[in-house]
């Protein structure tokens, strides 16, 4: 089992950039393909991006262009660089393996002027 701790939000402007950083132990992180999700106001927890234990990264069609998922197997860390932040992004923000196993504290973006 994965422990994982998301870090790296919080409050910005529209436009801005924002990058999220999740860490990861208590298992082989390198075997897993690991994803970012999140959960806007009122809304279902729904798929962001996943990368593959060797790099490859997936995109909901709804952040392809603005979204940039990275890992680093050697420090155990999954990345989502947020390019042009819109406020539909705001949002809880929560790293997990693909598909999910228990769900972390997450970490909040909100995007407001």
């Amino acid at each position: 089992q994965v422990q994982l701790v998301e870090s790296g939000g919080g409050l910005v402007q529209p436009g801005s950039s924002l990058r999220l950083s999740c860490a990861a132990s208590g298992s082989i992180f390198s075997i897993y393909t690991m994803a970012w999700y999140r959960q806007a106001p009122g809304k279902e927890r729904e798929f962001v991006a996943r990368i593959t234990p060797g790099g490859r990264p997936t995109y909901d069609d709804s952040v392809k262009g603005r979204f940039t998922i990275s890992r680093d197997n050697g420090k155990d860390t999954v990345d989502l660089r947020i390019d042009l932040l819109k406020p539909e992004d705001t949002a809880l923000y929560y790293c997990n393996t693909y598909p999910p196993k228990g769900w972390g504290q997450g970490t909040q973006v909100t995007v407001s002027s």
